[in-house]
This record gives C-alpha cells, sequence and structure tokens, in this order.
C-alpha cells in the first residue's frame, strides 16, 4: 500500500495518517518529521534543507524530491507507506512517481479529505498548545482540563500559534485551494483520487477512509 493523502490544512490528515500506518503496518511520512528527521541525522539533503529553513526560504521540489526518495528507501517503508504533506505541486507527484516507476512499483491512490472551510477555521482557530511540552489541544473537542492552562504543566498558560489565528487560517485556505487544485486534477485524470469527507466524528471518517484504500 502506497498512498498520498491530501486536503486542507485542519481536515484530519495527520490523525487520520496516523492511524491508517499504524493499523495496515506502513510507515507514515510526513514533511514536517521527514526535514526534522534528516537535519537531526545531518545528511547531506538534511543540512542543505537545514540551512533554507534557517533563512526563512522554501525548500525546493529537487530537494524534497531527495529527501522523499532518502525516507521511502528507508527499511520500514519497504512493504508501502502513507504520505502527508507531499507532493504539494504536479512536478512534485510527477517525480514522485518517476522515483517509484524506477524501483517498478507504483503509487496505488492519492486521497483527498474535504471539509467546508467554515469548519476548517473553527477547528484550526480553536487549538491551542502548551509552549513548553508542545501539547495541542482544542477549545471544541479536546480542551485542557481548567480551559486555560496544560494538563502537564498546570502552571503554564496555552498559547494560540500565529499560523491558527483566524485570518491567517483563512489565509492558508486560500493558498492551499490554489496550490493544490492542479495536484488534485493531476490524480484525478490519472484515475488515482478518491474523495472522503473529512467531516463527522474521526471513527467515521477512517471507515470512510479505509473504504476508499481498500486491502
Amino acid at each position: 500500500m502506497r498512498i498520498v493523502l491530501l486536503g486542507p490544512p485542519g481536515v484530519g490528515k495527520g490523525t487520520q495518517g496516523r492511524r491508517l500506518a499504524t493499523e495496515r503496518g506502513r510507515a507514515l511520512i510526513s514533511t514536517g518529521d521527514m526535514l526534522r528527521d534528516a537535519v537531526a541525522k545531518r545528511t547531506p539533503l538534511g543540512m542543505q534543507a537545514k540551512v533554507l529553513m534557517e533563512q526563512g526560504r522554501l525548500v525546493p521540489d529537487d530537494v524534497m524530491v531527495g529527501l522523499v526518495r532518502e525516507r521511502t528507501l528507508e527499511s520500514d517503508a519497504a512493504c508501502g507507506f502513507v504520505l502527508d504533506g507531499f507532493p504539494r505541486t504536479v512536478p512534485q507527484a510527477r517525480a514522485l512517481d518517476a522515483m517509484l516507476a524506477e524501483r517498478s512499483i507504483r503509487l496505488e491512490v492519492a486521497v483527498l479529505l474535504t471539509a467546508p472551510d467554515e469548519d476548517l477555521v473553527r477547528r484550526l482557530s480553536s487549538r491551542w498548545e502548551c509552549p513548553v511540552c508542545r501539547r495541542v489541544y482544542n477549545t471544541l473537542s479536546a480542551p485542557a482540563k481548567d480551559g486555560r492552562h496544560c494538563d502537564d504543566h498546570p502552571e503554564t498558560e496555552l498559547r494560540q500559534r500565529a499560523d491558527d489565528a483566524e485570518a491567517t487560517v483563512r489565509t492558508r485556505l486560500v493558498v492551499y485551494r490554489e496550490q493544490t487544485a492542479p495536484l488534485v486534477d493531476y490524480y484525478r485524470a490519472g484515475g488515482r483520487l478518491k474523495e472522503v469527507n473529512g467531516t463527522g466524528a474521526p471513527d467515521a471518517v477512517y471507515a470512510e477512509l479505509t473504504a476508499a484504500v481498500g486491502r
């Protein structure tokens, strides 16, 4: 099983991808984790990405593709993987297909998780985190015990990340639509796109996701 999870910020890709990968015994490969791991291991590509990120610059396609190539060759990804956060563009998707074709394997399906923008704004703008342990809370679905402080660090007040402020979330969604629409069309044209409703209870979304992916 080799799949890509697509969807806007806050739709639940991380949560659903982690559960799917764990239950199927596959590697979960997320862009953020992959970058941090490559930097920590001080791989050549990881160090190149580190310099770019420290300069506040985007990591270019060739570096990202190289990192994905390295990560998908690790032993835990030998039987398959769930990709979250890559590809983000059509050139990246084509590079992924070419990379897998070199190994005589292919990406089976790209799953697009969807939700109305207003639901996503509400979800993301309700997220708060502990500045000490980075534990994330959600005032709608998983609030802190007292609503203000971290359960594990009772003296620490929760903070909202700048990119979860409502105005910023709306901007992120506009950028997502602009960047991802061609990618969705790419997978749809190839007959590999499945759409899953990302609203509703997590278990219900997961049931629809597993049905889309199949065995």
